[in-house]
């Protein structure tokens, strides 16, 4: 009786153990060779920079150089 209880505990275990070696489909946003999500925007396409693209590399340049760690020991 008692190994009966064991065996059928023993065999949840192992369905619920297998359960979680599943892969769930994941959403679909990619059909036949379309992107179906939200699209895209250049980052200098914002209200701080106006879409002016050489604003916008000349912070990104700046921020680099604020974390250039050779730069700020000297």
């Amino acid at each position: 009786m008692i190994a009966r209880v064991a065996l059928i505990a023993a065999g949840i275990a192992l369905l619920l153990g297998l359960t979680a070696c599943g892969e769930r489909p994941q959403v679909i946003e990619y059909k036949q060779g379309k992107y179906q999500g939200k699209p895209d925007q250049p980052p200098w396409d914002s209200a701080k920079f106006n879409g002016n693209k050489n604003e916008w590399e000349l912070a990104i340049k700046q921020r680099n150089q604020n974390q250039n760690e050779y730069r700020r020991t000297n």
